[in-house]
């Protein structure tokens, strides 16, 4: 047999073996790195592979690869382990036939290389280690510079954490399947404001989505083509109005902490639009009115029966 029959029957045997591995349903990144570690093995043998015999790997792997990574000995062998057993199975009699050879690993028990790589156990952080996490991360926002690519990370994460929502299902989630109504949004602190001299700060109750009534800012910009935060109180600041980056999150977000009446005018002015846009009524909210009972039914204009107090246990003068 010539060297560019040999040759050309080598190519064929690799070739049948990548076909075989894919049809195994292997990804590509895995047969392309079984293939890397035979070509390795192959430039440093000189020869076809299946005339190595256990020496021959003795040397390899014992000298060639000392010094190497347990992860690349384990997987060079492996692909060649997996390479004779193809040969073994589909050419052991037409190889023979060739060259007279009988197919055989050359790895066995003895010179096989064995990952010495430990297994770390992945052992999930505690409660109070993600509650610091996110209490510092809660923070970010307003400091940041862009408050929308912020604000939307510290949103999915704890969604990942405590719903277990994945990151395909996060990216796929729209402003609609956000229920504002539900949330309760305190005002945040200045991190540049600090308390002036020793008085004691008046203590402000955190403001809660109690009145029947929606702010649709949002949805009233977007009307006019105003898609942005940062647009729109570009537009408030032409016209005088200052709003700081926190106040225009609120704003934005659909809950305000506080309105002034000037600021609506110029929101107003701003966008084109009336107050009967921005502020929604929702009726469905408004609690149905309580029956009185038999017991508390009493007639308009009826005055009530006065119970006439005892004469006797008056009370004592004081000493």
């Amino acid at each position: 047999m010539s060297e560019e029959e040999l040759a050309e029957f080598e190519t064929d045997v690799l070739s049948g073996f990548v076909l075989a591995r894919a049809s195994a349903g292997l990804v590509d990144s895995t047969i392309r790195n079984d293939t890397h570690h035979l070509e390795l093995i192959r430039d440093w043998f000189g020869r076809p592979l299946w005339e190595m015999e256990p020496a021959d790997a003795d040397v390899y792997f014992g000298k060639v690869l000392r010094d190497a990574k347990p992860s690349t000995r384990t997987g060079q062998a492996a692909a060649l382990a997996v390479l004779f057993q193809f040969l073994e199975l589909r050419h052991k009699v037409e190889l023979h036939n060739l060259t007279g050879r009988v197919a055989e690993c050359p790895l066995d028990e003895m010179n096989r290389p064995r990952a010495s790589v430990e297994p770390q156990l992945r052992i999930p952080p505690s409660e109070a280690e993600v509650e610091a996490l996110f209490a510092g991360w809660r923070e970010e926002p307003v400091t940041c510079r862009k408050f929308g690519p912020a604000a939307r990370n510290y949103a999915v994460a704890p969604l990942a954490a405590d719903v277990g929502l994945r990151i395909n299902e996060a990216r796929r989630l729209d402003l609609d399947d956000v229920r504002w109504e539900l949330a309760v949004y305190p005002r945040p602190r200045h991190p540049c404001r600090r308390r002036l001299g020793r008085r004691t700060a008046a203590r402000h109750r955190p403001m809660e989505w109690t009145g029947p009534v929606k702010w649709n800012l949002r949805l009233t910009a977007a009307n006019r083509g105003i898609w942005k935060a940062s647009e729109l109180q570009r537009m408030l600041a032409e016209r005088g109005v200052v709003i700081s980056a926190g106040k225009m999150s609120g704003l934005w977000s659909g809950q305000p902490n506080t309105v002034k009446l000037d600021e609506l005018d110029v929101v107003c002015a701003v966008l084109g639009c009336g107050i009967e846009e921005l502020l929604l009524p929702e009726l469905e909210r408004v609690p149905e009115p309580v029956p009185a009972t038999d017991s508390q039914a009493t007639a308009v204009g009826q005055p009530r029966a006065v119970a006439p107090r005892p004469l006797t246990c008056r009370s004592l003068p004081p000493r």
